[in-house]
């Protein structure tokens, strides 16, 4: 099954209780630079390995394709039908992408829907497409919450068409979000990057991988 210019290779069961499923994906074309080298070389902050201190983890970035069951963190790209990308800010002034961590037993779709309705007041209306991933490698002995994997998990990033519906739910468990903006792409990288040069730059590579098209403002 090839991949966005990947083809599956095999898999391995990585856990004692073989629930960890790890896949090597191979660049299907020899002559060609891997995707992550070429994009590595514009994105140079993004694809930087580095570490987390809030996590006790070492970070990596990738588009490859990563297991679903792996998946402990979503944050989307939300596009609407102006092609502008939703942006949050919350009570404490911070300004980010919507999304957050997988409930247990969540599919990343649900995940992706909830996020954007308790931070964005959004609705999906199309699918969820993931197209990249900070690999997560924690030196904690135990995980964050018991049911995420451990100690290699990933947070991923999607991109989806949303409209907003209404104000953000604001659960008390979650970000309490003040502000949602819709913005042109660079905009919305632009106002990101002042608190997560990081998540700014997810916004950019979308673009730059022609997931997300520029606005008309």
């Amino acid at each position: 099954m090839t991949l966005c210019g990947f083809v599956e290779v095999g898999e391995q069961w990585d856990d004692e209780d073989g629930l960890e499923t790890i896949f090597e994906v191979n660049w299907h074309n020899p002559g060609m630079a891997h995707p992550d080298a070429r994009w590595s070389a514009e994105f140079p902050v993004l694809f930087e390995t580095t570490w987390a201190d809030y996590a006790d983890c070492d970070l990596s970035f990738t588009i490859r394709p990563v297991p679903d069951v792996l998946v402990s963190r979503f944050h989307l790209v939300a596009v609407t039908g102006k092609g502008e990308v939703i942006v949050c800010r919350s009570i404490q002034g911070w300004r980010f992408l919507p999304g957050g961590t997988r409930e247990h037993g969540e599919t990343l779709a649900e995940l992706a829907r909830r996020e954007l309705r308790e931070e964005a007041g959004a609705e999906t209306v199309g699918d969820v497409r993931t197209f990249a991933s900070h690999v997560a490698d924690s030196l904690r002995t135990d995980p964050y919450r018991a049911h995420l994997p451990h100690p290699r998990t990933y947070w991923s990033y999607g991109v989806t068409q949303a409209e907003l519906v209404g104000p953000p739910s604001n659960p008390d468990h979650g970000e309490h979000v003040v502000e949602v903006l819709t913005l042109a792409p660079c905009e919305a990288a632009h106002y990101i990057g002042e608190h997560d040069a990081l998540h700014a730059d997810v916004i950019r590579l979308a673009q730059a991988m022609g997931l997300v098209e520029a606005s008309g403002r």
